[in-house]
């Protein structure tokens, strides 16, 4: 049943779809749901993923990465969403490859030869360390502080809901190294890369109530020195040179809630058709076929700006897709909320049975709607954007 529901660009890449299939179909339902339950990170998977070069599709060929495409990097991670691991499998993969964009275009040669070849191989875990307890989505106003020092600098602050911290070897952080001269907020900001086993670093994972079996983190910094050739960029526009990373990150997270949408439809349109109540398959009712062909058509919308999004992110850079980028995470993960709901609705009293799998989907593409950034903010961004209305936050 897996990839049953097919968008039109899908015969664009439809061999690499496939490959990555197969892949993830030595990885059971049960799989994932012993990870999510058990809080244990998928090291199977993550390893079959690095051996088959899924990690260092988005690196250079130079730097033994496969040389390919944002198009090709999104192919990937929607078919690991539409595969039934969700964002378990989606976030295991993917958090390391966010760092790539900021790295290619902002790192140093010694940083780029040193560490795109491990990301790419799965020897090095890189996270990012954006958001802070009093900040939140305000990213301008983030504490934590680097003050220079013979050599480099030392940092001193907290971050909080650091995806992977407890399984990576190296975070990707943000810090205040000076205050904005001007109007740009943004400015004063840099990007330090921070080895997790340095001293002073300290790790608290958070409880949740779902995508458990990849840990979110608390990150304590006091005085950690890290050495000068570790700044990713200009001293001060570190937030502009993330930029590259995160509007890749809108696009690739979009990609995998489209997958988890495509499965929760899959998944309970086969429901549907074999379970009979009164006589009949519940499928031949409209109350159960209509919130499951809205599903699947909003899926189908977000998929053409998905489609769109690639094209000006590959035709004209990261920094010019950030209103479509922010636009698609949206649909994305709205329509693919209201798949897993509907999906939830055909199972009736079964979706809460673990072994059906539907509520830890709708347990994770509910967090979609929230990170990386609350869909409350994309809708402010593109009033102000598109719309030219006055700035509301």
């Amino acid at each position: 049943m897996p990839g049953s529901i097919e968008f039109p660009y899908h015969t664009e890449r439809a061999q690499l779809r496939e490959a990555v299939r197969k892949l993830c179909a030595h990885f059971s339902l049960d799989y994932w749901e012993e990870h999510d339950r058990e809080h244990r990170f998928p090291e199977e998977f993550f390893a079959a993923f690095a051996r088959a070069g899924y990690l260092g599709v988005l690196v250079p060929e130079e730097f033994g990465g496969g040389g390919g495409s944002m198009s090709d990097m999104a192919a990937v991670l929607e078919e690991v969403g539409a595969a039934g691991g969700a964002l378990n499998a989606a976030s295991s993969v993917h958090i390391p490859i966010l760092c790539i964009p900021t790295l290619l275009a902002f790192g140093t040669a010694q940083q780029r030869s040193e560490l795109l070849p491990k990301v790419a191989s799965g020897e090095l875990f890189v996270t990012f360390g954006v958001t802070e307890p009093n900040a939140g989505t305000e990213t301008t106003r983030i504490t934590t502080a680097a003050q220079p020092v013979s050599g480099g600098y030392l940092v001193n602050g907290a971050k909080v809901w650091n995806t992977g911290a407890l399984r990576g070897q190296m975070v990707m952080l943000l810090v205040r190294t000076s205050e904005p001269a001007g109007e740009r907020r943004g400015d004063g900001l840099s990007l330090l890369l921070v080895d997790l086993d340095s001293e002073g670093v300290a790790i608290r994972p958070i409880p949740k109530i779902g995508r458990n079996a990849v840990a979110s983190a608390e990150l304590f910094l006091q005085n950690v020195f890290v050495p000068e050739d570790r700044v990713v960029g200009e001293v001060g526009k570190g937030f502009y040179h993330l930029l590259h990373s995160l509007n890749g990150e809108r696009i690739l997270v979009s990609a995998e809630a489209l997958g988890i949408g495509r499965w929760a439809v899959e998944r309970a349109a086969q429901y549907a058709t074999e379970r009979v109540v009164f006589d009949r398959q519940i499928g031949s009712n409209q109350s159960v076929q209509h919130p499951l062909a809205q599903a699947y058509l909003h899926l189908l919308a977000a998929s053409e700006v998905l489609s769109r999004a690639l094209h000006v992110y590959e035709t004209q850079g990261a920094r010019a897709v950030g209103a479509l980028a922010n636009g698609l995470k949206y649909l994305a993960s709205e329509a693919a909320f209201a798949a897993t709901d509907a999906a939830m609705q055909t199972h009736g009293g079964y979706a809460y049975a673990r072994e059906y799998h539907i509520g830890r989907h709708w347990i994770e593409s509910r967090l979609q709607r929230i990170a990386p950034i609350n869909n409350e903010m994309v809708l402010n961004y593109i009033a102000e954007t598109a719309l030219g209305l006055p700035r509301s936050y």
